[in-house]
This record gives structure tokens, sequence and C-alpha cells, in this order.
């Protein structure tokens, strides 16, 4: 969770330039997901939820007034953000002084149309016509800019230089690959993605592939040291070959368990399963040893002469193997 930023197991991330764009898509694929059998909870992030005050200046008006944008811009940056214009000094302490608007004068849209924005009182004098002695002039901010109240993401993710926006996907019932699959082929027939954008199946899920590809090489290496180790111990190619054919049968019985007990294929399952063939060669080696003593103990004590007496062996050397089996296991 902590390394993908999903925080289900699976989740898709919508990349591409346009925010709107990912948005959309990605409320596409929270409707296409929802459909599907075994999905509990399918939520895309709703990025354009916030509210923000756009003052966007109007350039020919400033220049009617003979105002550079820097003086505009100061101005709100004091009437509505505040300016710090001196600190003072106490003891030890330091504390600004900040300046700005009080809250009544900056409270509402129009209250902010009202924010005085002073001008050179020459150029207030010739707009107006008259030679009058100079005074202090000032317009309002609405004469000299578009104020409004719009919707925007409260929040911008990016990933590989491109916006991305979450779906999180939750789902019971279905083992993880199989999900995914059928969700892909869900998406891609009810989304058409815009040129420039792409899909990123992430989450557990990713991890997941991962261990997929490494399994493929964990799994024929583990049975390659597994059949050293035993050719180590036996110091015989055949009987090594008979071991390692235990071990599919025994593994058998583990399917039949999953089975019974309604579990999916998981990289923990997959785990255990090298961990039991594992253990399988090693009771293998048990068995096989207890028989090597008792065909031994039968040729030392002259009593391997037909087939009879080697059935008796393999019965004897079998059953004595019982314990040391059942303590491996344990």
């Amino acid at each position: 969770m902590l390394a993908t930023g999903i925080r289900t197991p699976v989740g898709i991330k919508v990349l591409g330039p346009d925010i709107a764009v990912v948005e959309r898509v990605a409320m596409e694929i929270e409707k296409a997901v929802s459909a599907i059998p075994g999905t509990r909870s399918a939520y895309a992030e709703r990025l354009s939820t916030g509210y923000f005050l756009d003052i966007t200046p109007r350039r020919e008006e400033i220049a009617r007034y003979g105002l550079a944008m820097a003086d505009v811009q100061d101005v709100v940056a004091t009437a509505l953000g505040g300016m710090n214009l001196t600190t003072t000094v106490e003891g030890r302490e330091r504390y600004p002084v900040n300046i700005r608007y009080g809250s009544d004068f900056r409270s509402d849209i129009e209250a902010i149309r009202r924010i005085l924005v002073p001008i050179a009182s020459g150029n207030a004098q010739t707009m107006a016509g008259s030679q009058a002695p100079t005074t202090p002039a000032y317009i309002t901010l609405g004469q000299i800019a578009d104020i409004d109240m719009v919707k925007g993401p409260t929040q911008i993710k990016s990933e590989e230089g491109l916006l991305a926006a979450y779906v999180y996907i939750d789902f019971s019932g279905r083992d993880m690959g199989g999900y995914v699959e059928e969700a892909k082929q869900r998406v891609a027939a009810a989304v058409k993605l815009p040129p420039g954008y792409r899909l990123q199946w992430s989450g557990e899920y990713e991890y997941l592939v991962k261990t997929h590809e490494r399994l493929k090489l964990v799994i024929p290496l583990t049975l390659l040291l597994i059949f050293v180790i035993i050719f180590l111990s036996t110091k015989s190619v055949a009987r090594t070959v008979i071991v390692l054919l235990a071990v599919p049968f025994s593994l058998v019985g583990s399917f039949w368990f999953l089975y019974f007990l309604n579990y999916n294929m998981s990289i923990a399952v997959w785990v255990g399963m090298i961990a039991l063939a594992g253990l399988d060669a090693e009771t293998g080696v048990v068995m096989l040893l207890y028989l090597d003593l008792a065909y031994d103990q039968w040729q030392k004590e002259g009593r391997m002469h037909s087939e009879d007496d080697l059935k008796e062996a393999i019965m004897h050397g079998a059953v004595k193997r019982i314990r040391p089996k059942l303590m491996t296991v344990g």
C-alpha cells in the first residue's frame, strides 16, 4: 500500500496530460468494473471537488488607469493574503506585524470586488477631465479584474511525468489473477482511451505479476536444488528420481485441501507449495533410507530369496518409517 499508493487489493492508475479527461476516464472505469461479479466496491477519485477564488486581471483596463500588473497583484496579496510590514522585538521574542483587510471586507465575492486599488492622482484627473487639486484616487478591484468562484482539483497526483487519478477496487470470492483478467477485458470494451492516455494496473496485483515472473525462476531453481541435495545424500541418480517422482503425488493432497477450504491461489499458497515440495522430498528420503535398511537387513540375514521376501522387506521398511515420518511432518 505504501509503495503503490493503492489501499485496495486492486487499483487502476489513469495517466494522462489533462486532469479533466483523466477524471472522466476514471469514472467510466468505475462504472465498468462495478458490474463485474465479485466486486464489492469500485471508487474513482473525484478530483474536481474543490472551490477556488480566481482573480483574472483585465490588462486593457489596467493600462487605462496607468497601472502595472504588479500594482494589482500587490493589492490582492495585501488585502486578501496579508503582508508582513515589520517585526516587533520584545526581549528575546520576535513577532511579525501583518496587515490585511478585515474579514467583513473579504468574506464574499462582492466584498472582494469592492477592494480599493490606488491609482496615480494625475491619471484620475486626466480621465475625469478635471484640473482640480490632486487628491488620492482609487478604483475598485472589480473594475479591472474578473472575480469568480470556480471548481478545480483538490489535489493533483503525478506519476512518470503525467497527471494521475486512482480507481480503488475491492472484491471477494475470486482469485486476483482471474478477476483482473476479466476486469481488463471489461474495461477495454467499455472505455475508450484518448491518445496520450494509458492505464496502469496496480495494488497487490502489481506485486502478484512481479512475483509470478520471479517464481518462473525460483520454482525450477528450487527443484534443481532439491535434486542436488538428494543426490548428494543418496549418491544415486535413480534413487533421486524415485524421490522426486513422489513429490507430485504428495502435492495432490494440498490441492484437495485448497478445494475443500475454498481457498484461492495466491502468492502465499505458492510459497506454501514450494515449502511442501521440500518437505515431500525430505520425507521421501527418510522412507528410502528405511527401505534400504530393511533390504540390507534381509540380505545380511540371508532371507532375500524370492519376490515375496522382497515384498516383506519393503513392508517392514515402510512400517518402520511411519513414526520418524510423522515426526518430520509434525
